[in-house]
C-alpha cells in the first residue's frame, strides 16, 4: 500500500485540471468499463466538447453519434437501442458500447464499442469489431491499451474469436494499442482515399 507521502507526491505530478496521472498497473488507478448512464451524462457531454476544442475533425471513435445529439440522454438512449437484435435499428450492428472511467476519481478517460458483428461492407473493410477513443487530455497514459484487453474480455464472453481492428496508417499510437494485445497486421485498405491497416486479434 503506497505511503501517504508517495500518495501526495503522485497527486502533485497532475495535470492543470487537477487530475492525478493515472498508473494502470496499481489498482488504485485502474480503468472499469460501465454501461453508460445519467450519472456520467455532464462528462459524457464535456467529452464531446473537449474532442471539438482539440481537432473539430478527429473521429471520436467508440462514441456513435454522440457529436450529434442535443443532451446525452438522447446519445444513451440511442445506444442502449444497439444491445439487442430486437431493438437495433435496420442498418446498424448489435453493440455494446462502454464509458472507460478511471479509478478512483471516476473520470471518463475514454470510450470503446464492441460490434458482435461486421456484416456491412464498411464494417467489414474499414471499421472493424471495436471502435475506441480517448479524451485527448488524458491519453499516452496506458488507458487504450487497458481499455481494449478489457472490452477483449466481453468478446470472449459472448463466444466471439477472432475480431477485426482497423486503425489509419499515421495512427501510430492505435497501432501499438493494438499490437501490444495480440493484432496481427493483415493489409492495407482505404476510405475516401485515407490509407487504413487491418488487424485480426485472436482470441
Amino acid at each position: 500500500m503506497p505511503s501517504s507521502l508517495s500518495l501526495y507526491r503522485h497527486f502533485q505530478t497532475g495535470n492543470a485540471a487537477g487530475h492525478s496521472l493515472p498508473l494502470i498497473q496499481d489498482k488504485m488507478y485502474r480503468i472499469k468499463l460501465i454501461r453508460p448512464r445519467m450519472d456520467f451524462a455532464g462528462q459524457i457531454m464535456q467529452y464531446s466538447c473537449d474532442f471539438t476544442e482539440h481537432d473539430p475533425s478527429e473521429c471520436m471513435g467508440g462514441c456513435g453519434n454522440l457529436r450529434k445529439c442535443l443532451n446525452a440522454a438522447e446519445w444513451i438512449e440511442g445506444v442502449e437501442r444497439l444491445v439487442s437484435a430486437d431493438s437495433c435499428p435496420e442498418g446498424y450492428a448489435v453493440s455494446d458500447t462502454y464509458l472507460a472511467v478511471r479509478e478512483p476519481d471516476n473520470r471518463l478517460v475514454g470510450f470503446i464499442e464492441l460490434r458482435h458483428s461486421i456484416d456491412s461492407t464498411d464494417l467489414s473493410e474499414w471499421a472493424g469489431h471495436i471502435g475506441y477513443s480517448v479524451r485527448p487530455s488524458d491519453r499516452r497514459r496506458g488507458h487504450a491499451k487497458e481499455m481494449l484487453r478489457q472490452v477483449l474480455d466481453r468478446a470472449r464472453e459472448l463466444g466471439m474469436d477472432r475480431l477485426l481492428l482497423c486503425c489509419d496508417e499515421d495512427n501510430i499510437a492505435s497501432e501499438r494499442t493494438i499490437l501490444a494485445n495480440g493484432g496481427r497486421f493483415e493489409r492495407m485498405t482505404e476510405i475516401n482515399g485515407r490509407p487504413v491497416k487491418r488487424f485480426w486479434i485472436t482470441l
